[in-house]
């Protein structure tokens, strides 16, 4: 049975437990569940850099993945025994198995019902098998081969430059300490890179200069 928790101020929906039962996967874990599944899935956010790096360089309040949203139907059938909930805009609504999330929505957590904990949060963006595209702005794009690494594990993830282009819109301190820990193992072209798409998305970004 799924328990529903008040929602928290400026939220007008909320299903399932609060957000403190986030007890998410690690990394490997989550590769455990989806071993197998066929679509193109990526850790994100801060665990992408501790991936990069090969250790884990502060606490992760969640454990954020990407997958094309072409592909989220075969994420949905890998993830049948957990209730997803889309998530934006002030909702976190329960999404019946087999329906597409909202185009407007691109979160989807995952809950463990029996546990009542949040363990994963599914991201949807554009692209495809061959493509990455910026899911903030879709001009940029890449080939999917060049963005996502694997880990010695077979972990798939997102390089440490597209995990950075995110976190530069917020800047928070999360966002400056990964920056922090994983600048000085970031090769040329990885910096150039970065840098290219920081003046096409930020223009005059704080972080232009770290990056030389």
């Amino acid at each position: 049975m799924e328990v529903k928790a008040d929602p928290p101020d400026g939220v007008t929906h909320w299903d399932g437990p609060p957000l403190s039962a986030w007890t998410p996967w690690t990394p490997r874990e989550a590769a455990g569940r989806l071993a197998g599944v066929t679509a193109d899935w990526a850790v994100v956010g801060g665990w992408a850099i501790d991936l990069f790096l090969g250790r884990q360089t502060r606490k992760h309040e969640d454990l954020e993945i990407a997958v094309p949203r072409s592909q989220f139907e075969v994420m949905q059938a890998a993830l049948a025994e957990f209730a997803l909930h889309a998530v934006g805009d002030g909702e976190v609504r329960f999404l019946p198995p087999g329906q597409p999330t909202p185009p407007d929505k691109h979160q989807n957590w995952v809950l463990d019902v029996p546990a009542q904990a949040w363990r994963m949060d599914v991201m949807l963006e554009p692209g495809d098998a061959a493509t990455w595209v910026f899911r903030r702005d879709r001009r940029l794009t890449a080939a999917r081969g060049r963005m996502i690494a694997r880990t010695a594990e077979g972990v798939p993830f997102l390089r440490p430059e597209g995990a950075l282009l995110y976190k530069a819109k917020g800047q928070r301190e999360k966002d400056e300490a990964d920056l922090a820990s994983v600048l000085p193992a970031l090769d040329d072209a990885a910096r150039a890179w970065l840098r290219d798409a920081l003046v096409l998305v930020h223009p005059g970004h704080a972080w232009l200069e770290r990056l030389g």
